[in-house]
């Protein structure tokens, strides 16, 4: 790898954070649901009345103490810039807030246009930095962990940790919140649609992406 296809790869890695913590951002001002991955975050949030850019950033680090837990003397050095990932997604989902605070849905409509747009910036999001095949984002890297020590399939690995995400998720809020505010339809369609969407997306996106990072110099 060249220093010129290194750069092309960490800036198709870091717009494909920017265009998650975008579709997150999306997600919180529908209104109608938060993914699986960003409930836990969300609810920390909520509970704790803390900024969710802040709390991405904390729950994101204890992946990466979860991994080094799980895997031991097989954890790779290289995974410890998952911290950094951490914290640097956890600034783009603050500053994303921000930059679309203006926007005030009110009918149902409204929100449900913020949310389609929310599924495909996720989805855009995870294809772009899966193509530049740097390392793992934190939630991904502690599925990989969980899948190493226990050999179960990735896919179910995914269901499983998505799910007990939420879970935990509705448990904060109903205790501390009082509601599941942040868990409605729309983190039944992010669940549901993202992965469906990351299929048809890379048929084109990420050819495109790995030309540009491999293009020649």
């Amino acid at each position: 790898m060249n220093f010129a296809s290194l750069v092309r790869r960490l800036a198709v890695y870091t717009s494909g954070m920017f265009l998650l913590a975008m579709g997150v951002a999306f997600s919180i001002k529908s209104g109608l649901g938060v993914s699986p991955v960003s409930s836990l975050p969300y609810a920390l949030s909520l509970t704790l009345q803390k900024d969710v850019g802040l709390m991405s950033a904390m729950v994101f680090t204890f992946y990466v103490l979860l991994q080094i837990i799980l895997l031991r003397r097989k954890f790779e050095l290289k995974n410890l810039f998952q911290l950094g990932v951490a914290f640097l997604f956890g600034f783009f989902v603050s500053f994303s807030n921000a930059l679309i605070l203006p926007l005030t849905p009110v009918t149902y409509p409204y929100r449900l246009t913020l949310l389609v747009i929310s599924l495909f910036l996720i989805a855009m999001g995870i294809i772009f930095y899966l193509s530049a095949n740097l390392i793992p984002q934190p939630p991904e890297g502690i599925v990989l962990a969980l899948q190493s020590t226990t050999g179960i399939p990735f896919s179910k690995i995914k269901i499983i940790f998505d799910s007990t995400s939420v879970f935990f998720a509705v448990i904060l809020l109903l205790l501390f919140v009082g509601n599941i505010q942040g868990l409605r339809e729309g983190t039944l369609l992010a669940a549901l649609g993202v992965g469906r969407l990351i299929g048809y997306l890379s048929r084109w996106l990420r050819p495109i992406l790995v030309s540009f990072i491999e293009k020649p110099l």
